[in-house]
This record gives structure tokens, C-alpha cells and sequence, in this order.
């Protein structure tokens, strides 16, 4: 059966939430952060080789990467829905907005996550140039969010759910004001009325309230 290993307040709420969102039989195994350190426990680092979240098991398949196993999933056990199809407008969008995720964005914040768990000065070129990144990341998304409803146009797709652990509960590790980029706030207003998104937090995090605004 299709097990999804959530690691409390991390990636692997995507994996959950795309369930819900299909609707499909899954069974879910919630994993506490080490209270100390605030890593993976050791019995979730013991999943998979590279040992972080997210990970399914699936028969004898265990798989990690969001990207690889929102993929899986869809084509598996999705019958395809969620993801668009190459013959559609969209597809450009839905693409590059999937692979952005964690492709330029997510790195973007785990520099700025390291930059302040170390301590390092604000000022100097390196530092500044990391956190510009992350600057023009937002920018991008409130720009594309001004034009469209969702990643990849007027629909709600897979891209969305990548896309958005970047947005909110990444921000519980890296906070972020929000108030500059009101297409972003009216758009996380849209998700978070979404009966899957809320179920699967519920599920996922349920001491946790979903970083919307």
C-alpha cells in the first residue's frame, strides 16, 4: 500500500496533501522532529539514503524527492490528474513553476536559512546576493499571481502544490513579511479554502497553523 512518512512541519506536506487532493487510499506515518536539534529522527533519516523528507514506500519501492514522487503518484495512482498535459497552452507554465519549486526557489531559502543559523553578517556582497535571490523569487511569483489564479494558469495543479511549502511553512524557518505582494496573500487566501489542503494539514500537522498570510 502507499505509505507516505510525513516528517512534522516539512516538505513531506506536499505528499499528503496531493493524496488528499486525488482522494486515493494512502496511509500516512507521522515522524516527530528531534526536539533539540529540530532534524529528522533517526528512524525517519533510516528511510532512504539521502535521509531527508519527503519519503513513500510503496510495496518495495522507497522513494524520496518531491518532484519525483508527486510524479509517481499522479501517473501511478492519479490517473494523471493534477498534472497538464503536454498538448495544452499551459504546459510552459506548469513546467518551469513545478522545477522552479525546488529547483531556485527552495534553495533560495536554505541559504537564507543557513546565513541566519550561522550568524553571519548582513553586510557583503555574498550574502547580499543570496538573499536577492530570494527577493527576486517573490517577485516573480507575486508578478506571475498577478496574471493568473494558479502556477500554471487558470486551473489548480501539481506546480501549485510544490510550490507552496515555499510560500508558508517554509517561512516558520525563515519568516518573511508578506505585505508587499498582495497576489501572493489573495492566493494562499484561495488555497487555504481548499477542503484537501485543510484536511491534509489536519492530518500532516495538527498542532500546526498553516502559514497563510
Amino acid at each position: 500500500m502507499l505509505t507516505v512518512h510525513h516528517l512534522g512541519i516539512s516538505q513531506s506536506e506536499r505528499i499528503v496533501w496531493l493524496c488528499e487532493e486525488l482522494e486515493i487510499a494512502y496511509r500516512l506515518i507521522r515522524y516527530e522532529r528531534d526536539p533539540v536539534t529540530r532534524l529528522a529522527p533517526p528512524d525517519y533519516k533510516a528511510l532512504h539514503p539521502f535521509g531527508t523528507a519527503p519519503v513513500i514506500t510503496d510495496g518495495d519501492l522507497v522513494l524520496g524527492e518531491s518532484g519525483a514522487i508527486i510524479e509517481y503518484i499522479i501517473a501511478r495512482y492519479g490517473g494523471g490528474h493534477l498534472a497538464v498535459k503536454p498538448d495544452s497552452p499551459d504546459f510552459p507554465h506548469y513546467l518551469y513553476w513545478f522545477h522552479f519549486a525546488n529547483g531556485s526557489l527552495m534553495p533560495a531559502g536554505m541559504a537564507e536559512l543557513i546565513i541566519n543559523v550561522l550568524g553571519v553578517p548582513a553586510e557583503g556582497p555574498i550574502v547580499e546576493t543570496l538573499r536577492a535571490r530570494g527577493n527576486r523569487a517573490f517577485e516573480m511569483i507575486e508578478k506571475r499571481l498577478g496574471t493568473a489564479d494558479y502556477f500554471a494558469g487558470k486551473a489548480f495543479s501539481a506546480a501549485d502544490i510544490i510550490m507552496l511549502f515555499p510560500l508558508t511553512t517554509m517561512r516558520a524557518f525563515v519568516p518573511r513579511d508578506l505585505s508587499p505582494y498582495p497576489n501572493i496573500r489573495a492566493y494562499l487566501k484561495r488555497i487555504g479554502e481548499r477542503p484537501a489542503y485543510q484536511r491534509a494539514m489536519k492530518k500532516g500537522d495538527p498542532g500546526f497553523t498553516p502559514l497563510l498570510a
